[in-house]
């Protein structure tokens, strides 16, 4: 048989430069290419190239240097390998770059570098020779006993290996087919070796050299595994079969499944886990699926993205509190003082949580209720579900919903995706450790929705009584009972909270706070937590309730207590510098010149004149302690006052009134003006109107137009149509507040009918109420925050409809007794208690009708009453 000529590389290669590890000729490695040269390397000559010989290169192992610089081209090793690219996969993200899957083929020396630029391409000399069919038996002869050798000790590691294994058996057949030349490499490429030892073998150009370096690894590798085989006989088989599987699998790294010691201490940390799961109080059905996940996982290779998540969610079911709970305290009279002492006022709130501990004290397993506290910012509802978590001696945990628009937060991630975890739900039960916890739903009406589903729809099977003890997360994929847990949901207005959400929540308004009830929590909370804060005492600063009043009706207009509590703090700031600057002193003069001596002082006594709260001259002595805060002190530390009693001067002309309005943040007074001038008979309105109170404003002046006569009504020519050459502009101020309803009917009536009469309206009077084109009053929401509002801005008569009048039980005691109540049913009854004495009413111009206006009167004075004070 004549001899084959041996396979020759190209003379001139393109250098692909790695850091990733030392490609040895006759195995095979996945390298990432993102450097410059490597990338035009790729896209000149494997994506454009269509030859056999472009997809040839040369290998060369690279160590970066820090200090060279990347623009130039680094110190390349000597010898390499030349290599095949077998596959080229791309991607985009984060960055462009590229997989190459190369195998290597022989060792080749640089010659010399042709180029550096776009890419190194050298000139290299072969090393090893390629041979299509190799002559086997001749190269055994050639390398003797040393070859036997080497070929002895890789049959030994092979076969300390499971042999069922088809890559092990594989393997055992490639010793008996491949040439010995090609052993070395190829088995260095397997076993556990460092890539400075992959380099050395690298650089052996002479087989027997080569052999003579392999043969310490291969007979450091069997006594590893001898090790190894001693420690784990007390294992089960199986687990012997999969530590012996995992290695194998990876065809790549074959050897890599060598790794011993990590593979121990993972396997132990699955055997910890199981014991777990058995131990565990889940319910059937959740050991079902942790049993069939723990077989999957031991049969399951660590390299594979999946064997991660399975531990992960195995991890998670036996963290799950299944059946651990706490026990709830359920003396009533300790959590009645407990409410009391934490929160001032919420009368409403803390019956219904008496109520539930009362019933729950009769019935061991009631299902927690799910209660919804609606009210304006900063009246204390998220304190208060921490409140009644530390109240039923139960674990508390807040879960913020504003902005969330995904309904995998509330529901979880499929187990499929890549990232997937549970939702909040789940992940907060695994937080608290326990089945039975409070948990708020913070802004449960600032909910979005997006592509990626609704999740105020996913919320619908974790708050409905009837569903959630059987809730199913979609990461868990197993029901679990939240029917303990204790759910309290926060929100600002339920106008936002769609209905089939809203209806499986008890609804508890909590309004805003009165001037004394905010007095009386600045003096027991906001105060006591402000000094402490701030490192101050009691003996330092102090603060009387005629200055907490003056922060509250000057400095700050709100339902809550949040920008009363930010006041209080910038006072206790600036006090703090001056107790600071006080010490620093008193050290200064304890510290003074001994020879000055005690007539220096005595003249500084003499002298000093007590200075401003304001004022820190040098020679000034500390302040006197207690620093009394008045409202010089306040006008010094805040600034002027923000808000002022202006009500009387914006009603000192006809054409304006006073209305109530109901916001998210609580109520507010609302003007309204009205102004008159020649014209088409246009009606103008301005303010950020929405297009119910335009329709509000239309059904006023079409009333007024129809009644004209009946009051007396003129326009500036005198004619009773009210429109007739003459434009009228209504504006509502604070334009860049968008607003609307039709709360503000009567506002509008009564400013329109001030403007056409010349009389002004009373300055202590605020309204709401729909009206009807036949001058009816209907009734209007959010009585308590409107009347709260006018009596925060020192009004004194109320006008509201007749039918809220069973919305006066709410309002607090003080309140009532500071405010004269009003109930129209009808407009007429508006206009006569909008004005002092009442509303003219005619048949004929300049003619009263004295008993239809005594006999309106008389409605009115039956009205105009103070409810009995509530007591608690």
């Amino acid at each position: 048989m004549s001899s084959v000529s041996p396979i020759q590389i190209p003379r001139r290669l393109p250098l692909l430069l790695t850091n990733e590890g030392v490609l040895l000729p006759g195995s095979t490695m996945r390298t990432s290419v993102d450097s410059a040269r490597n990338l035009q390397l790729v896209r000149s000559r494997l994506l454009k190239g269509t030859s056999l010989q472009s997809t040839i290169l040369g290998v060369i192992p690279n160590t970066p240097d820090p200090a060279s610089d990347a623009q130039d081209l680094p110190p390349l090793h000597r010898i390499g390998t030349a290599a095949l690219a077998v596959q080229v996969v791309g991607s985009n993200w984060p960055k462009p770059h590229y997989t190459l899957l190369i195998t290597g083929l022989c060792r080749f020396q640089i010659v010399q570098v042709l180029k550096e630029k776009p890419y190194p391409v050298a000139e290299v000399e072969q090393l090893d020779r390629l041979e299509e069919f190799p002559n086997t038996c001749k190269t055994r002869e050639e390398l003797g006993e040393l070859s036997e050798q080497f070929y002895k000790y890789a049959v030994q590691l092979v076969e300390m290996l499971d042999m069922s294994v088809p890559a092990v058996a594989k393997l055992r057949r490639l010793l008996d087919s491949l040439p010995r030349e090609a052993l070395p490499d190829i088995l260095t490429s397997i076993i556990r070796t460092s890539n400075k030892e992959k380099l050395q073998i690298l650089d052996a150009v002479s087989l027997e050299e080569r052999f003579k370096m392999t043969i310490p690894l291969l007979v450091r590798q069997i006594e590893g595994l001898k090790l190894l085989q001693k420690t784990r006989k007390h294992k089960q088989d199986d687990d012997k079969r999969v530590i012996a599987i995992r290695p194998i699998r990876r065809i790549t790294h074959i050897p890599g499944a060598l790794e011993d010691d990590d593979e121990d201490e993972d396997n132990d940390d699955i055997v910890m886990l199981e014991r777990k799961i058995r131990t565990s109080s889940m319910p059937e059905q959740a050991h079902k699926v942790c049993d069939k996940e723990i077989k999957r996982l031991k049969k399951m290779p660590q390299s594979m993205p999946e064997y991660a998540l399975t531990r992960n969610y195995l991890e998670l079911m036996v963290e799950l509190p299944w059946n651990k709970s706490t026990t709830d305290r359920l003396d009533i009279r300790a959590a009645r003082i407990l409410l009391d002492n934490d929160h001032y006022a919420m009368e409403k709130l803390k019956k219904r949580v008496l109520e539930y501990l009362a019933v729950r004290q009769l019935k061991n397993n009631l299902k927690g209720p799910i209660l919804c506290f609606v009210g304006p910012p900063g009246v204390g509802k998220t304190s208060v579900g921490r409140s009644v978590a530390k109240t039923l001696g139960r674990e508390f945990h807040r879960i913020a919903l504003g902005g969330v628009c995904d309904q995998s937060d509330i529901r979880g991630h499929r187990r499929t995706y890549v990232g997937s975890m549970p939702g909040r739900i789940i992940n907060g039960l695994k937080t608290v450790g326990v089945n039975n916890p409070v948990f708020l739903l913070d802004e449960v009406d600032k909910l979005g929705k997006s592509l990626q589903g609704d999740p105020a729809a996913a919320l619908l099977e974790v708050l409905d009584p009837e569903q959630n003890h059987n809730f199913t997360d979609h990461y868990l994929n197993v029901a679990f009972d939240l029917s303990q847990v204790l759910f309290i949901a926060t929100a600002n207005t339920t106008a936002t909270i769609p209905p089939a959400l809203l209806d499986r929540m008890e609804i508890i308004q909590v309004p805003g706070y009165t001037q004394e009830e905010k007095i009386e929590i600045a003096h027991r909370h906001l105060i006591p937590k402000q000094l402490e804060q701030h490192g101050l005492t009691p003996q330092q600063i102090q603060i009387p309730q005629v200055t907490t009043l003056d922060i509250i009706t000057r400095y700050t207009r709100e339902a809550g207590v949040r920008s009363l509590d930010r006041k209080f703090g910038a006072i206790c700031r600036a006090v703090a510098v001056k107790v600071a600057e006080g010490q620093h002193k008193e050290a200064k003069l304890d510290h003074s010149d001994v020879a000055e001596g005690e007539g220096c002082r005595e003249h500084i006594l003499e002298d000093a004149k007590p200075e401003s709260i304001g004022d820190t001259p040098d020679l000034a002595l500390p302040p006197e302690m207690p620093i009394l805060i008045d409202f010089h002190a306040l006008k010094d530390i805040l600034g002027p006052p923000m808000y002022e009693m202006e009500v009387s001067e914006r009603l000192s002309q006809p054409g304006v009134a006073v209305g109530l309005a109901w916001t998210p943040l609580g109520g507010e007074i609302m003007f309204v003006e009205a102004s008159r001038m020649d014209g088409e008979g246009q009606l103008t309105l301005t303010g950020q109107l929405g297009d119910v109170m335009k329709e509000s404003a239309h059904l006023a002046i079409s009333w007024l137009r129809s009644n004209a006569k009946k009051y007396h009504l003129t326009n500036a020519s005198g004619s009773f149509d009210l429109l007739d050459n003459t434009d009228i502009h209504l504006h509502f101020p604070a334009g860049a507040v968008t607003k609307d309803g039709p709360s503000a009917g009567v506002t509008i009536v009564t400013c329109l009918a001030s403007l056409f009469s010349g009389r002004l309206v009373r300055s202590d009077v605020a309204m709401t109420g729909e009206i009807t084109l036949r001058g009816l009053v209907l009734p209007v929401g959010g009585i308590k925050d409107k009347v709260l509002a006018a009596h925060r801005a020192g009004l004194k008569r109320v006008i509201i409809p007749q039918r809220n009048e069973k919305d006066l039980e709410e309002i607090p005691g003080n309140v009532r007794q500071d405010l004269s109540f009003v109930t129209a049913s009808c407009l007429d009854e508006v206009l006569n208690a909008a004005f002092d004495g009442g509303f003219t009413v005619s048949t004929r111009p300049g003619l009263l009708n004295s008993k239809l206006h005594q006999k309106t009167r008389q409605g009115i004075n039956r009205r105009n009453f103070h409810l009995p004070k509530v007591s608690g």
